[in-house]
């Protein structure tokens, strides 16, 4: 390793970071992040601060977890890498196959396809929506709903679903024949209302009557996040998802659980699926299946699926969608180590409980800081959004929403800002010591921007 100079000579000058401007990056240039331990992140200046981001949604059980360090030392020695391509496979990935089937037997979930990433695995998971109505003798069932503010990764499959203007302008013209339905949302939502169970009507009600004129026997599709992460952590009324799978049901469309963020056990619940106690017909994973110790993704097949793929005889029925890292060895020992601790620790019964903490002390602030304009989140899935105004719920500035961020880091905490959002998804394993010196760290964030 060169020294910190040579660290800090060429921070930002010959890489281009993901979600960023490269010129304000350059003018600003990122915290290196040189150690991490437990649940604390530490910079190359020796500042020591709680993972409020829990490095990106991903490190659920921690910067220290033995097991999956180990899990990934010994593979290396043994296997560190090899294709799982037509004709070879590993030990690993058959066994990490198997305890998947176990983990998501309450979810429907029999079969997996492995992937790179959380974008792997919702292109996967479309390329396969389409592929099983064309094995069922359907192949104009190729369009796909999705829910405004949902993110769905940078592939231009995930960008055409995607939500969000930021991560679909710059590279259209995208996939045609997605539509997308309001937010879930009962800060801000096209009706002005706040009843949730209202909301969650009339997104079902806009789902129906675009059925209606589209025709069924056009969509192939429906992709949504149970609660939704990047775009601000946007938890929809529990009866959203059931009313959309009852539809999709109705409808004969396919309905795909983006879980990259929520699988495993943030919202305090083993998936967001079970969580509003829905059976989606795949889902899509990544992120905690290695602790993120190692890229690694899963697409989870319902059992409804099987059958149509696994029977069929017709020269389309092979899955011709892989990655040279689909089922690698190294990530699926992580993965089976990883899935052990989580269980053995009940990470999801940790998330639920702090989360509840985590959430009461956001309101606090709230309550505090005219800055904050909603307070909302589902187990260890937290956001504030700020604003200049309450009544008109007018955006903070951006120079606020940095004095938030960086004075939150100074007093203990890394937080994520996107926009006027300040997204909180620390490690699974979080105590309630650290949740409280997060909500101090905001706290102290947020009189600075006062």
């Amino acid at each position: 390793m060169r020294d910190a100079n040579f660290i800090a000579e060429n921070n930002a000058k010959h890489m281009w970071h993901p979600m960023s401007h490269a010129g304000e990056m350059r003018a600003n240039p990122p915290k290196v992040i040189a150690k991490a331990d437990g649940v604390h992140i530490t910079d190359d200046q020796g500042h020591r601060v709680v993972d409020g981001v829990g490095g990106l949604w991903n490190v659920n059980l921690g910067y220290s977890c033995a097991p999956v360090k180990a899990a990934i030392a010994a593979q290396l020695d043994d296997l560190p890498y090899y294709s799982t391509f037509r004709g070879t496979t590993n030990p690993q990935v058959i066994e990490l196959s198997y305890e998947l089937a176990q983990f998501f037997a309450e979810d429907g979930l029999t079969r997996s396809f492995f992937t790179s990433g959380g974008s792997d695995s919702v292109e996967v998971a479309l390329r396969l929506a389409r592929q099983y109505h064309k094995l069922r003798g359907q192949p104009e069932r190729v369009k796909f709903f999705a829910l405004k503010k949902g993110y769905h990764g940078t592939h231009f499959g995930g960008a055409s679903v995607n939500g969000n203007a930021n991560f679909r302008r710059a590279y259209e013209p995208l996939l045609p024949g997605v539509t997308h339905l309001p937010a879930p949302w009962d800060y801000r939502n096209p009706w002005g209302l706040t009843d949730g169970a209202e909301i969650a009507r009339r997104i079902a009600q806009d789902f129906e009557d675009e059925i209606a004129f589209q025709g069924a026997d056009t969509i192939a599709a429906f992709i949504m996040e149970p609660v939704l992460g990047a775009g601000g952590v946007i938890v929809p009324h529990e009866s959203l998802m059931p009313l959309m799978r009852k539809i999709c049901d109705k409808h004969g469309i396919l309905l795909i659980a983006d879980e990259v963020i929520t699988a495993f056990g943030r919202t305090g619940a083993w998936s967001g699926s079970r969580l509003w106690g829905v059976q989606p017909d795949l889902m899509c994973t990544a992120k905690a299946i290695t602790n993120g110790y190692f890229p690694f993704g899963a697409v989870m097949i319902h059992e409804k699926l099987v059958e149509t793929f696994e029977t069929s005889k017709s020269a389309m029925a092979g899955v011709f969608s892989g990655y040279t890292y689909s089922g690698h060895p190294v990530g699926a020992a992580a993965a089976l180590a990883a899935l052990s601790e989580m269980k053995r620790l009940d990470v999801a019964s940790n998330a639920a409980a702090r989360g509840a903490e985590m959430l009461a002390g956001l309101q606090g602030l709230k309550d505090k800081h005219a800055l904050v304009g909603d307070a909302r989140g589902k187990g260890l899935m937290c956001c504030i959004e700020l604003v200049s105004d309450r009544e008109t719920k007018a955006p903070a500035s951006k120079e606020a929403v940095a004095k938030v961020y960086e004075a939150a880091y100074s007093h203990g905490a890394m937080v994520r800002t996107s926009a006027t959002n300040v997204i909180i998804s620390p490690p699974l394993i979080l105590s309630s010591a650290d949740v409280q010196t997060i909500i101090s760290a905001l706290d102290a964030g947020l009189t600075a921007a006062a």
